[in-house]
């Protein structure tokens, strides 16, 4: 599915170029960011000398096996980052650098993300995050252990605050290993380190920022643009660069799980406080949490008396009581971290293994059995996480979507991942009369032959709830790329069914599509046009302004502006079609949608040599895997409930003088779906004159010629729905016909009327016509009288 070459961008034509890979020999300022720099320290070691003593022995608990079956033993060998990677590099040559830092800590260190194609990294790179690279991290401000920064490089602000984020790791050059223990029987040399049980190590790659759009685009790609400390200029140095200058929060948003976590009170809340939160809140993942802590310890905190809050640890690496190695003397700990380390990715590692069995792994090819089998049992962690991650609660026709982790749901790299309401309703023959959210096959175009693959049917449905991140270009952002010599045919996304092109760079920078518009360029997007995943609990509007991670638009989730906190829940007032007598309510989660997979196919021009077939072959894995299926998060179900109570308005009980003709009105009845009319001259309404159903107004007109004058009608309503139908309270109102020979209108057929029609008579009045023939004559006398000795 490769699309055409578009060539490089004129800013980097004069840059050389690798002889094998046609990429950049030396990694743009624009890329660079502080930290440990290639080559600073040489002592990282291979997990497989850890398996020595951290494995073998208890794939329950001991760090090797799980540490095998978590993504970031896989983030090498994952074909989304070689096919994102791919498309990266030909937007911003040298953007490679960037993604290897993160997914291949070894090779990076090496100096082998030059060509920053990854074309220079080895087998030994295919181990992801290694043990070293958390085991030798420190904290990048300076105030525990020193790792090595140098000159320009130093990742904090200088004043005691470090930077966390996109790969700043600062690294100890030294022989220790460091962790969270004093007192380790280990055989190498260790040392104590506070950072390991914050959530600041975890910040170190898990908030993601650009750097490049950071430093040039109009906005620094953030909803906060920075006012100083940034370049804006191609190539300038790297201490005029916004990546040396400022907190990795501040610029070229990308992923914020990090920064969604510290904006929430669950940051500051000690495990032990678990019973005192929102009683809503107390399941899923943060039980989960509470439990674990308090079979470790009394208290809930760690063994050595320190506090331990809900931080990415607390969920990610769950304390478990055994050994953290198989060497004697080795203590049994009850507050051992589990290197579990797994997030919500369920189907890379089904892609991982296809690709593998093929020889098209780009890196890290021939798993052995352990491996596949440790990938395997990451996967089911994985699912289990994604099942304590939220809760559904239904009440009457309103749905509660409750957020049970530290950061939004869902977090992490958002393109191609969403979470979405599936709601089948059912009639009273158990069929299913509408789906929402309907996920499955769809008719589309690959290679120029039509073929399904399976995705949400209708991504505009108005009854689908679709919770995402969007992220995309700005229209000035555009205009300064063609300046920068970018084309204007670069193709911005693709119809999802033909896969035409359905917007160029050149349309975006003359208005075609307003000010923005979304693409899967990521190392280009400057903003987030939609974020409205659940926020976390006690998620602060300031804090999350700084940070940038407000929803977009921040008007959502109570929209609490300066000072307040967003709702960790969503509620939605569900929509029952009229005959649906129940609902099957399911959350569903994908890892990778069938349009994102499609752009990075149709996307990659081949100009990049050593990745043109990572497009290709992530779509070969996604469609022969599943198609990454849907996770089921949690479940609820709706049944239809009895219409609520309502009343009678007009005419009012006893109304008298009342047309024959008359406007009927009551108040709403929430759950009814229509509501049905009975008139009749008995109050037991055995004959009815007048029965109307399926009125879905709360009024109804009664028509001419049901209605006698001088009569007495009893009127009632049903509120009706495919459960029960319910009746006023009271059930019925009696009104009185109006009664011709009342003249002057008093109510009482008596001489006074006599005598008015008597006066307007004589004066030719028109208002003595009474039987309507348009003149007044004898006829309107001898009509009167006999109504009138009638007494009506």
């Amino acid at each position: 599915m490769n699309r055409r070459r578009l060539g490089l961008p004129a800013m980097f034509i004069a840059v050389a170029a690798a002889p094998l890979s046609g990429q950049l020999v030396n990694v743009p300022t624009d890329i660079q960011q502080p930290g440990t720099q290639a080559q600073e320290v040489g002592n990282l070691e291979s997990p497989d000398k850890c398996d020595n003593c951290h494995g073998g022995y208890n794939p329950a608990v001991e760090p090797a096996h799980n540490w095998r079956g978590s993504m970031m033993a896989h983030a090498t060998r994952d074909p989304i980052f070689w096919a994102t990677m791919a498309i990266a590099e030909q937007d911003f040559p040298g953007a490679g650098d960037l993604c290897i830092r993160c997914h291949s800590v070894d090779g990076w260190n090496a100096g082998r993300s030059v060509p920053t194609d990854g074309s220079s990294l080895t087998a030994a790179d295919a181990t992801g995050v290694p043990c070293d690279a958390c085991h030798k991290m420190t904290n990048t401000s300076n105030t525990e252990w020193l790792g090595t920064m140098n000159g320009s490089f130093v990742a904090n602000n200088g004043v005691g605050q470090g930077y966390y984020g996109s790969g700043m790791y600062s690294l100890w050059g030294g022989a220790q290993k460091l962790g969270p223990y004093a007192d380790a029987q280990a055989k190498h040399q260790f040392g104590k380190s506070l950072f390991h049980r914050s959530s600041d190590l975890c910040g170190t790659c898990h908030d993601v920022s650009n750097p490049a759009v950071g430093d040039l685009a109009h906005n620094n790609g953030a909803p906060l643009p920075l006012t100083s400390g940034f370049s804006g200029v191609p190539g300038a140095p790297v201490d005029t660069k916004a990546a040396f200058n400022n907190f990795p929060f501040q610029y070229g948003v990308v992923e914020r799980t990090f920064s969604e976590h510290k904006s929430s009170l669950l940051s500051q809340t000690r495990v032990s406080d678990y019973p005192s939160l929102p009683e809503d809140l107390r399941a899923g993942a943060l039980r989960t949490a509470y439990l674990n802590a308090m079979a470790s310890t009394a208290s809930g905190n760690y063994v050595d008396g320190a506090a331990r809050v809900f931080s990415c640890q607390t969920c990610h690496m769950p304390p478990v009581t055994g050994l953290g190695c198989n060497k004697a003397g080795t203590p049994v700990r009850s507050d051992l971290p589990l290197h579990d380390l797994t997030g919500g990715n369920t189907w890379i590692p089904d892609a991982i293994e296809y690709l593998d069995a093929r020889g098209l792994l780009r890196l890290g090819g021939l798993m052995t059995p352990l491996e596949v089998a440790a990938m395997r049992e990451g996967k089911q962690r994985a699912i289990a996480q994604l099942r304590d991650a939220a809760t559904l609660a239904v009440d009457g026709n309103v749905l509660r979507v409750t957020n049970h982790t530290g950061h939004k749901l869902i977090s992490g790299y958002p393109e191609g991942r969403r979470m979405w309401l599936n709601v089948r309703w059912f009639n009273a023959q158990d069929q299913i009369v509408r789906e929402d959210g309907k996920y499955g096959p769809v008719a589309v175009l690959i290679g120029g032959t039509w073929t399904t693959v399976n995705s949400l049917i209708d991504l505009d449905d108005p009854f689908t709830k679709v919770y995402e991140a969007h992220y995309g270009m700005t229209r000035q952002w555009a205009q300064q790329l063609l300046a920068l010599g970018y084309p204007a045919s670069l193709e911005l996304g693709y119809d999802r069914i033909t896969g035409q092109p359905d917007a160029t760079l050149g349309e975006l920078a003359a208005g075609v599509f307003g000010e923005s518009h979304e693409t899967f360029h990521f190392v280009l997007n400057n903003v987030v046009i939609k974020d409205n995943r659940l926020p976390p609990y006690g998620f602060a509007y300031d804090a999350a302004r700084v940070r940038n991670t407000l929803p977009v638009p921040p008007e959502q989730y109570g929209s609490p502006g300066p000072g307040g906190m967003y709702r960790y829940w969503d509620q939605l007032t569900l929509q029952p079609p009229a005959s649906a007598v129940r609902a099957d309510i399911r959350l569903l989660y994908q890892t990778t949608s069938w349009e994102y997979i499609q752009f990075l196919a149709l996307a990659n021009s081949g100009q990049v040599a050593f990745l043109a077939a990572e497009g290709d072959n992530l779509l070969d894995a996604w469609r022969n895997t599943g198609m990454a299926e849907p996770q089921v998060m949690a479940t609820a179900q709706w049944v239809s409930l009895a219409p609520s109570e309502f009343s009678l308005v007009e005419p009012q009980d006893g109304a008298a003088g009342v047309s024959v003709t008359p406007h009927l009105e009551w108040t709403v009845s929430d759950g009814a779906a229509t509501y049905t009319v009975t008139v009749d001259d008995d109050p037991l309404f055995n004959s009815p004159v007048l029965v109307q159903t399926g009125i879905t107004a709360t009024s109804f007109d009664v028509p001419e010629g049901v209605l006698a004058t001088c009569s007495i009608y009893y009127w009632g309503v049903q509120a009706v729905n495919a459960t029960a139908s319910v009746a006023s309270t009271p059930a019925s109102f009696s009104f009185e016909t109006y009664r011709p020979a009342d003249f002057d209108g008093s109510g009482f057929v008596d001489i006074e009327d006599y005598s008015a029609f008597v006066a307007a008579f004589e004066s030719g009045d028109e208002s003595a016509d009474f039987d309507s023939s348009g003149f007044v004559d004898l006829e309107d006398f001898t009509a009167f009288v006999a109504a009138f000795e009638a007494g009506c």
